[in-house]
């Protein structure tokens, strides 16, 4: 059964209004159900993170607040960006100028600081696995704090000079009452397109490359000298393959964020004019976002940890005496 579609007035009241998309009641249903879905799942899941990382105190590391840093940004994600995108898919946004203009500095901010948390997670990494004597010296938990704040605030400045005109008169771009539309210059749009994805993309590639090939030759050493280990090399031995294994982990984080984000800004590249929220862009946006999700899923796959801080977490054992204590690994 095709689906049929009409257009109808947003504010039927007013002249100016812009048209929405009414598809067929199936079509909608099954739009609207997958998408809200989503939105719920991301909120739910990197939440759980959130309070796994935050509330186990076995789970205060350096590398583990950087992943707390990139589940917060994943948070707002779906919590704050999500349910105003179903509106632009709609063709309708209802809420106003100033939820317009929030709603982007919101997505550029926490674009920003997922982008900014992995090129750290990748520091991490690299220091981690390249230099493990001197790992515990050079990566402390403050060292990391402070490294989160500056990715926030920076992630902050840069999303208010990006949307420094927007953000002062929000519907400036609106061809329509009731439409949210931002248009990129070309250098905004380039400045964005180096700071939130070429840039990082360089530099997480060349630390992982070297990551994977100190990883790989670490693995060779220990199958060689595997038999011969004594009980506390042996402990150093399981210590390298938990690094590794954290490594391989984030990789995974990483790819998929490349493969999140590339069709978006490839877009934004191509077309003629960079209006970001318009009917076309849907699909990339919502598909930028959706990483949101993917990453708690990732976790839930690859650390142990997570599977056992999240059943404490459903079954309220969290709120028992000493619960923060609990050995999760």
């Amino acid at each position: 059964m095709e689906a049929l579609e009409e257009d109808e007035l947003c504010f039927p009241q007013l002249n100016n209004s812009c048209r929405k998309t009414m598809r067929s009641h199936l079509e909608a249903t099954l739009i609207y159900s997958l998408l809200s879905f989503i939105t719920v799942l991301t909120v739910f899941l990197n939440l759980l993170v959130i309070i796994s990382i935050s509330h186990f105190r076995q789970l205060h590391t350096a590398t583990n607040l950087l992943l707390l840093s990139l589940a917060v940004a994943d948070f707002l994600m779906g919590l704050l960006q999500m349910p105003v995108l179903l509106l632009h898919i709609q063709g309708c946004v209802i809420l106003g100028d100033v939820i317009c203009a929030l709603h982007y500095f919101f997505a550029f901010l926490v674009v920003s600081v997922s982008v900014g948390s992995m090129v750290l997670i990748s520091i991490d990494r690299y220091i981690a696995i390249c230099d493990p004597m001197f790992y515990s010296t050079k990566v402390t938990l403050r060292r990391v704090q402070y490294c989160v704040y500056l990715c926030w605030v920076f992630s902050v400045v840069h999303s208010s000079w990006i949307l420094r005109d927007f953000l002062k008169q929000p519907n400036r771009y609106n061809s329509c009452y009731g439409e949210c539309v931002l248009a990129v210059s070309y250098i905004e749009g380039a400045v964005d397109l180096v700071v939130t994805f070429l840039g990082p993309i360089l530099i997480i590639t060349l630390l992982y490359m070297r990551v994977f090939v100190v990883a790989v030759s670490q693995a060779r050493a220990m199958r060689s000298h595997i038999a011969a280990v004594t009980l506390q090399r042996s402990q150093t031995v399981k210590a390298k393959k938990s690094e590794i294994k954290a490594a391989r982990t984030l990789g995974v984080v990483i790819a998929v964020f490349l493969l999140c984000n590339s069709p978006y800004y490839c877009f934004t590249v191509a077309a003629e004019s960079n209006m970001v929220g318009a009917t076309s862009s849907a699909i990339e946006l919502w598909l930028v976002y959706f990483n949101s999700c993917l990453n708690p899923v990732i976790y839930v796959f690859f650390y142990p940890w997570f599977r056992k801080a999240i059943k404490h977490i459903v079954t309220l054992q969290i709120l028992q005496p000493g619960s923060h204590e609990v050995n999760l690994m």
